[in-house]
Parts: C-alpha cells; structure tokens; sequence
C-alpha cells in the first residue's frame, strides 16, 4: 500500500511539472498575441478583434495564477479558479461596454485585418489547446484552464466568421454581433468555473 501510495505521489508530481512546463509555454504565447490583436483591433476598429485580444490578456493573467496555485492546496486552487472566473466575466462586460461605443459612432471595421489577425489568433490559441489537451481531466486548477483555452479557439472562429461577414456587407453589425456573442461565451464560461470553485471552496471548509 505504501508503494502504491508513493507511486501515485510521484505521478501527480510528475503531471503537476509538466503541466508548469507548458503553462509558460501558453502565457508566452497569448500575452505576445495580445499586444499584436490590441493593436490591430484598434487600428481595424474590430470589437471582435479587441474583444479576443483581452481574452488573451486575460488568459495570460489566468495561466499566471494556475501557476501560483500549482504546488499548492486544494482550497488554493479553488481560490485560484475563482479568480479565474471573475476575471473571465470581467472582460465579458469591457467587451459589452466597447460593443455599445461602436454602436454609437457606426463605423464599420476593416474585414482584412480582422481576417488575417484572426487567423494568426486562432493558430495560436490551437496551438495552446494541443499543449494543454492532455491535462483537461486533471484538478480544477488544470480543468479552468483547458476550458479557457477552449472557449478563446470557439472566439477566434467568431472574429473569422465576422471578418467574412463584415466583408459581404461593409457593416458594422456582423462585428458587433460576434462581439456579444464573445462575451457571453466569457460570461458562461466564468459562471460555470465560478460555481465549481464555490463548491470546492465548500468542500474545502467542511473538510477544515
């Protein structure tokens, strides 16, 4: 039984330093890719655009605190997780706030440059879904942030779908729309990471 017991510890061990591994790996990648979408979705005029470059530079954030709470205990992971999602739901209402100024000026954004940013994003984000696949069904800590690099591929879909649109109409509207959409996928995403957190924080107090 000890042997058994310490083999698994080595195991856990072992998943825990690998996962650390590629968690620098993936902030490198979004926090670079959100300096570079930012820019362009100013430059563009895009809310989708921007609305996926600060889910970037949430991730990055996030993957920031999974690495905090890496080597740490149960109730610091969900604590981790939990900020996590107020983080997600955050960005959701920024994205929700840049939609209604858009509404307001009426300018339709530029559909090339959210198509080849867009592309460039969702290479990235696949590329940080592949390296974090093998861990989404580890602890809350490592669940969270597969579900957060999930939720940027489907948004990277959302901007290439809108540059597509946006192109087809000279509107503002398809831009709009995926921008709102973006932030709901934020918003459900938050709530269900919040709601397990909150339930393993419980667990974690009644187990004190």
């Amino acid at each position: 039984m000890d042997d058994c017991c310490q083999a698994r510890a080595q195991e856990i061990e072992q998943a825990h330093g690998a996962f650390g591994r590629v968690l620098w790996v993936v902030l490198a990648i979004n926090a670079a890719m959100f300096v570079a979408e930012f820019g362009a979705g100013l430059v563009a005029r895009s809310t989708a655009l921007m609305a996926d470059s600060l889910d970037m530079f949430g991730d990055a954030g996030i993957y920031a605190l999974s690495l905090y709470a890496l080597h740490r205990s149960a109730r610091w992971k969900a604590g981790a997780a939990l900020a996590k999602s107020l983080l997600m739901a955050a960005f959701g209402l920024v994205v929700i706030g840049d939609v209604t100024l858009k509404i307001a000026h009426g300018v339709a954004p530029s559909a090339p440059m959210m198509g080849g940013f867009g592309l460039l994003a969702l290479a990235a984000n696949l590329t940080c879904a592949l390296l974090l696949l093998r861990f989404r069904a580890g602890e809350i800590n490592m669940r969270s942030t597969w579900l957060c690099s999930r939720t940027d591929v489907l948004a990277n879909l959302g901007v290439l779908v809108a540059a597509g649109l946006v192109a087809a109409t000279q509107s503002l509207w398809p831009d709009v729309a995926i921008g709102l959409l973006i932030a709901g996928v934020f918003l459900h995403s938050a709530l269900g990471v919040f709601r397990e957190a909150l339930g393993q924080l419980g667990a974690g107090a009644e187990a004190a």
